[in-house]
């Protein structure tokens, strides 16, 4: 059904199918630095999370933040520099990460959703070894300091908080073995915690309206597969690419479904809870 041409009360009933459906199911939902620059935008997902939860549904958000990053890193008079698409992350530029993702932004996020009346609790990779990591090789002879890959998810206290009622935003922060912080990369987070959870929802918020083809136009609707070639013919370019990567490695251990949607308006409600949607859906089929 187009959810343009239905009546309120149609509307509703189309929505009750997926509600009823999705009861007691977990989201993992990732949100990009597109959703903390606009505060009407964060208003209108913490709503949308608040919702889920009032119908039984269980978000766990993992929350990125590149340019927000980068901003206080001018702040400080240091210059960001990428290889690969991963930041060089120094001791210095590790503390920058913490201040920001663990702090500002994961904050703000939490302050949000419980200012709607909802019960958001804040912690980052780091909390009970979520996610123990290691330090990535170098890249093109460059050591890339305190960038991790994760080497194992312990999603224990995420459970008892989302059992609680609760829902837990989560910073990407990893932590070696020697207890040092590691800076992760928020898409794999969310992939491989949502795996970890047998989350039935990889969702990630973007700044775009979801993957388009050559034409430019959004493709609705992928399959692994489809997704892998967009990848290799080059269709897929700059930051779609980790997004269609993390959401293949999701859908390849068991999440049922991945999105990648625009962060605009109550679009997570507009992608779950009607025929249409609003973005990209990938799953096997």
């Amino acid at each position: 059904m187009d959810s343009n041409k239905l009546t309120p009360s149609e509307v509703l009933i189309d929505a009750l199918e997926y509600i009823k459906k999705f009861r007691d199911q977990i989201f993992v939902i990732k949100f990009g630095g597109e959703v903390m620059v606009d505060e009407k935008v964060l208003d209108a997902v913490a709503e949308d999370l608040l919702l889920l939860r009032y119908v039984n549904i269980k978000p766990v958000v993992v929350h990125g933040g590149g340019g927000e990053i980068s901003a206080a890193m001018d702040k400080f008079g240091k210059k960001p520099h990428f290889v690969k698409g991963l930041r060089v992350t120094d001791e210095e530029t590790m503390d920058i990460v913490q201040m920001v993702l663990a702090g500002k932004l994961n904050n703000d996020i939490v302050a949000s959703v419980n200012k709607h009346g909802g019960h958001a609790v804040g912690i980052s990779g780091k909390s009970a070894k979520l996610f123990s990591a290691e330090k990535v090789a170098n890249e093109e002879d460059v050591d890339l300091g305190f960038v991790g890959e994760i080497t194992e998810v312990n999603a224990d206290l995420v459970r008892t908080l989302v059992e609680k009622g609760y829902i837990p935003v989560i910073s990407p922060i990893g932590i070696a073995a020697d207890g040092s912080s590691l800076n992760i990369n928020a898409d794999v987070a969310a992939s491989k915690l949502a795996v970890e959870l047998k989350a039935s929802k990889l969702i990630l918020l973007t700044g775009v309206e979801g993957v388009l083809s050559k034409e430019g136009k959004l493709i609705k609707s992928l399959t692994s597969e489809e997704a892998g070639n967009l990848i290799a013919s080059g269709v897929a370019k700059a930051g779609m690419i980790p997004k269609l990567t993390e959401c293949i490695y999701a859908i390849k251990h068991g999440v049922p479904k991945a999105h990648i949607i625009k962060a605009k308006k109550h679009s997570i409600l507009e992608e779950i809870f009607t025929s249409e949607g609003t973005g990209t859906m990938v799953e096997e089929k």
